[in-house]
């Protein structure tokens, strides 16, 4: 057995992307914890959060774009800048397109977005499930990525 080999998923997480679609696949804190100190070693900065409700453009797409503004701006992820908010609203525009593929305008869905950044890139990733029904409840992933500009 190689000793020197690294720490589990740390070669993997290697892009802002992988990195961010990582963070928003743990179903548990502890899980999400040892995710974000992973991460916050090798230099990325990070933020989760939640968001539900129907998948109803108004509802669901507007309550995840504030979410997402919300959580970096609060913790630092991004500044209050044009390139900043331009890379961040687009890289969170092309992961509610993963999420929304073929999703019925009155199902309900709960997604974790985790946002990750290094000092050129921004990944939104979102996992959660959706259902018009209980019983028909299916999971969904989105991911978007976008240079910061500077």
């Amino acid at each position: 057995m190689n000793k020197h080999k690294p720490p589990f998923m740390v070669e993997s997480s290697k892009s802002v992307g992988t990195a961010a679609m990582l963070l928003a696949l743990t179903r548990t804190m502890a899980d999400e914890d040892t995710v974000k100190a992973m991460l916050a070693e090798q230099g990325y900065k990070v933020v989760v959060t939640e968001v539900g409700g129907n998948s109803a453009v108004s509802e669901f797409q507007g309550k995840v774009t504030k979410a997402v503004l919300g959580a970096a701006l609060n913790t630092g992820i991004i500044t209050k800048t044009s390139a900043n908010y331009h890379a961040l609203l687009h890289a969170t525009d092309e992961a509610k397109r993963g999420i929304m593929v073929n999703v019925a305008s009155s199902a309900s869905i709960a997604v974790k977005i985790a946002i990750v950044r290094d000092s050129q890139w921004v990944a939104v990733a979102l996992f959660g499930e959706s259902a018009i029904h209980p019983l028909t409840n299916h999971e969904r992933a989105g991911l978007g990525i976008m240079h910061l500009g500077m």
